[in-house]
C-alpha cells in the first residue's frame, strides 16, 4: 500500500496553500485519512483527520479554523487546505492511512497502518 503526498512549498505567512495525498486505499470508505506533521526537533503531530465521507473532521486546536481536510474517495485522493499560514505551521506534512479507528483514536499516531513519504512546507516571514 503506498501514500503519496505532494503539494508542499515555499510560501509566506498569511498565504494559503494545498496539499494533496494520493492512495488507492482511499476507495475503501472505512479509511480513516489524516495529516500529521514534523517540524525539526519536534516530534510528529497530529493536524487533521477524517474518518469517512461526510463525517465531522477533527483538528488539532492549532489549526482549527485555518485548515480544512477532505477527502474524494473517487479520485484516491485526500486534501489538506491551508489558509492564514503561521511561521510555525512550518514542517513536513505526513499523510496516514488507518484501519476502522473509533472517534478518540484518530489523533493518535501508533493507530495508522500506512503513511506517505512526507512534503515540505516552509512559511517564511
Amino acid at each position: 500500500v503506498q501514500l503519496q503526498a505532494f503539494g508542499g512549498g515555499l510560501v509566506q505567512a498569511g498565504d494559503s496553500l494545498r496539499i494533496s495525498c494520493v492512495s488507492s486505499e482511499f476507495t475503501n470508505n472505512q479509511v480513516t485519512v489524516s495529516w500529521f506533521r514534523q517540524a525539526p526537533g519536534k516530534e510528529r503531530e497530529f493536524v487533521a483527520g477524517i474518518r469517512r465521507s461526510g463525517t465531522t473532521p477533527l483538528y488539532a486546536d492549532s489549526v482549527k479554523g485555518r485548515f480544512t481536510i477532505s477527502r474524494d474517495n473517487a479520485k484516491n485522493t485526500a486534501y489538506l487546505q491551508m489558509n492564514s499560514l503561521k511561521l510555525e505551521d512550518t514542517a513536513v506534512y505526513y499523510c496516514a492511512a488507518g484501519y476502522n479507528l473509533i472517534l478518540s483514536s484518530v489523533r493518535d499516531r501508533g493507530r495508522y497502518r500506512y503513511w506517505g513519504q512526507g512534503t515540505l512546507v516552509t512559511v517564511s516571514s
